[in-house]
């Protein structure tokens, strides 16, 4: 597939689609236009039921992908504890039950690391990103960004788990980060450079 003009988000959301435009507009070289998927929540839903991010992110891509004639981005992401055998994992947005706000899963999150220490603080944000046209993925790409849990909330930017997470060496949360920060050193900063790398080596 040569490299999109447009790709269309599989979402409704629409502070997930200015990240990505902010991702974009930070990159460098031919950038497509990203646009939500119009009538998003009148599709037949894709249930992501799958164990891992990756799977969870090609089906979401193909199965929207079979109801436009544009490319298709889907993304996967969440919160990795090892300490907690790797919750919330691809559970994160569901962690404290369906209709949970961010605060109940953080404090869920907090309940669940009180009594750890050091290392088994260690937690990571991992991001899967599929491009899909009319049903087939054409590109997956993944990262990860490296932290610690805080004991409490600190920061008021972001969203979900960014209050908790700790990077050392800048001293702050991921709530406590400039957009420009969070959109260099974030999971899904990382993954969105790297799909753009893709798309640009296939029309190369």
């Amino acid at each position: 597939m040569d490299a999109p003009a447009k790709i269309l988000l599989a979402s409704s959301n629409r502070g997930k689609l200015a990240e990505f435009q902010a991702l974009a507009a930070a990159a460098t070289g031919p950038i497509p236009a990203m646009e939500l998927f119009p009538g998003f929540a009148s599709l037949p839903k894709f249930e992501e039921s799958a164990p891992t991010f990756a799977e969870n992110a090609a089906g979401k891509a193909s199965h929207y992908s079979r109801f436009t004639e544009l490319p298709v981005l889907a993304d996967d992401s969440g919160l990795v504890v090892p300490a907690l055998d790797g919750a919330p994992g691809v559970h994160s947005a569901r962690y404290a039950g369906p209709g949970a706000s961010d605060s109940d899963k953080i404090q869920k999150l907090i309940a669940e690391m009180r009594g750890k220490t050091g290392e088994a603080r260690a937690a990571r944000f991992v991001c899967v990103l599929a491009l899909a046209h009319r049903g087939r993925v054409y590109a997956i790409t993944s990262d990860f960004a490296a932290g610690m849990l805080l004991d409490a909330p600190r920061g008021t930017s972001g969203f979900g788990y960014d209050p908790l997470f700790y990077m050392s060496e800048l001293d702050k949360t991921f709530a406590e980060l400039s957009r420009e920060e969070k959109n260099r050193l974030s999971h899904r900063g990382k993954a969105f450079r790297r799909m753009l790398a893709a798309l640009t080596t296939a029309s190369a």
